[in-house]
């Protein structure tokens, strides 16, 4: 693998590959795939990593928003894709490309009705989400019989699933919570049927619920986080790979002699003499500001190296006192080697932040393709 010459991020379709079979090794044989490829798949390439998946045979995609399903589309990709989060404003634009919506309240589900009707739409596909404690979306329990009877009387739709979302899947002190979240989910969906005399497939597991719950797996999950090589626990995420690594060089090297200062604010003073390399990457990268000042580390050779300071807009400097390098060596900031989840927990966040927050002016570089 060529050495890096500039900021990259490295994304690697044959690690994707590795956690999906991962994953699909974790249910049952009939039990479908919904690979969620939102925020740019993790901050790493929608397209790239959309591609794949469909080549692997997944099932169904999953975006946050209209526009993410329509770049899709114009890309290629034929299989459906749900859309978690549509708004009104953007109906028109999912019907045309052909987008599954999740309707989660009756405003939500009127406008999209009217919406429907003018477009001259039967049947079109649509999935109901409940809340059953998470607390962000859904229609409620008591609400089931107002939707049946919305649904039965029209036309335009057709309900193609429905679903919820547990909310500590990962946290196993909350079993009896997630236990309670699934009954609910048993008791809504109970109800919808008898009610709607069909059956929609149902979806309720997320990555943690695939590793932790998998008698709840239904007809199909959901995995996000795990397929970009993150399990939310340390035994699962020996078993997967990274997709995602980014890499930089040292700019320059300066040698900081004691009582002296490095970067905005004077924040970090030497006490002795020490050696800095300065890297090409910074907060408008998706290095935040939380980190700096020890917080956060690189590996170059192999060694971990403290940002000192605090993080530019456009570069970070870092402790390479104990670290033989020079300038133009290669620099990992998170990846194979250094991993994203550990990097993000020296400022107390996560790998979901730190991944999506990866600026697109970082030049991404699809491998294994």
């Amino acid at each position: 693998m060529p050495k890096a010459k500039e900021t990259v991020l490295e994304i690697d379709l044959a690690a994707l590959k590795h956690n999906y079979r991962y994953f699909k090794s974790r249910i049952k044989p009939d039990t479908q795939f919904m690979g969620v490829v939102k925020a740019f798949a993790y901050g790493s390439d929608s397209v790239a990593i959309a591609k794949k998946l469909q080549e692997l045979g997944a099932n169904y995609l999953a975006v946050a928003y209209v526009k993410e399903g329509v770049a899709l589309r114009k890309e290629g990709i034929t299989i459906p894709i749900l859309v978690l989060h549509p708004l009104p404003v953007s109906f028109k634009k999912l019907i045309k490309h052909c987008l599954e919506p999740n309707l989660y309240s009756e405003k939500i589900l009127h406008e999209f009705l009217e919406a429907a009707h003018k477009l001259g739409q039967k049947n079109y596909p649509v999935h109901l989400k409940f809340n059953t404690g998470l607390n962000r979306l859904g229609f409620k329990e008591d609400e089931v019989v107002k939707v049946c009877k919305l649904v039965k009387a029209k036309e335009q739709i057709q309900v193609k699933s429905i679903f919820s979302h547990l909310a500590a899947s990962e946290d196993l002190n909350e079993k009896a919570f997630t236990k309670g979240q699934i009954k609910a989910f048993d008791r809504i969906y109970s109800k919808m049927t008898d009610i709607l005399q069909e059956k929609p497939f149902r979806h309720l597991l997320n990555t943690s619920g695939i590793v932790n719950y998998p008698d709840a797996q239904y007809e199909l999950v959901r995995s996000g986080i795990g397929l970009y090589g993150y399990g939310n626990e340390a035994a699962v995420d020996e078993q997967l790979r990274p997709v995602a690594q980014l890499k930089t060089i040292i700019s320059q090297i300066h040698t900081i002699s004691a009582g002296e200062t490095i970067g905005y604010n004077r924040k970090f003073k030497s006490d002795c003499i020490k050696i800095s390399a300065t890297l090409p990457v910074g907060h408008a990268d998706g290095i935040g500001r939380q980190y700096g000042n020890g917080k956060g580390f690189v590996v170059i050779n192999g060694k971990k190296a403290h940002i000192l300071g605090n993080v530019c807009m456009d570069m970070i400097m870092v402790d390479i006192t104990d670290i033989e390098c020079k300038a133009g060596d290669e620099v990992i900031v998170f990846g194979t080697d250094a991993s994203a989840e550990n990097f993000a927990a020296e400022a107390g966040t996560i790998s979901y932040e730190l991944l999506t927050g990866i600026s697109r002016r970082v030049k991404r570089r699809i491998l294994n393709k």
